[in-house]
């Protein structure tokens, strides 16, 4: 008998900073783990049919929360997808409704870990004080979530991308708690 935690239909809510490659890391993950994979900024951007931080600028943030909530509602319904999806954004409500759908895990890595990373993903903006410290700023934010109890934590510091795509993996089916009926 399965009990409801034991559920092979958790998704996996994917947030922090893994560096230039996050995407294709998480698209990894979800390939591994036989899941969809959800990028929440691109279906929010398809669903604005402009960028999020446009919408911001032309119709202020309640429009955009607006439009998140919108798409948040159509994704709390999906099982057995990785949700990738930044940590603001699950701090703006976005957490209360997502995370009785599965675990959330953050990833995190230490601050050499990051400035190595933001220099290949900035290449020679790194170098300009500015640029370096709004890159910094958003990792900060992304990764604010930490604040929560219920959030899994999964340092990536000295991790290669495949290395990183087992870590959140077997991360996700301890707290999910899956039994491995499917190979993930």
């Amino acid at each position: 008998m399965l009990s409801s935690s034991a559920s092979f239909d958790q998704n996996l809510i994917l947030t922090g900073y893994l560096g230039p490659l996050q995407m294709p890391i998480a698209r990894r993950t979800a390939e591994t783990l036989r899941m969809r994979f959800v990028d929440f900024e691109s279906r929010l951007e398809d669903h604005a049919e402009m960028p999020g931080e446009e919408v911001r600028a032309l119709y202020g943030e309640s429009r955009l929360k607006t439009l998140e909530d919108e798409l948040l509602s159509e994704i709390a319904l999906y099982r057995g997808a990785l949700i990738a999806i930044g940590g603001e954004t699950l701090m703006r409500g976005a957490y209360d409704m997502l995370h009785t759908t599965g675990p959330v895990i953050c990833a995190t890595a230490s601050v050499d870990a990051v400035l190595q990373r933001l220099h290949l993903a900035l290449g020679a903006r790194f170098h300009d004080p500015r640029e370096r410290d709004l890159a910094l700023g958003k990792v900060r934010r992304e990764w604010s979530i930490r604040k929560n109890p219920d959030v899994l934590v999964v340092d990536t510091s000295y991790l290669n991308d495949a290395q990183m795509v087992e870590a959140i993996s077997a991360r996700w089916r301890e707290a999910a708690t899956v039994i491995d009926w499917r190979g993930v």
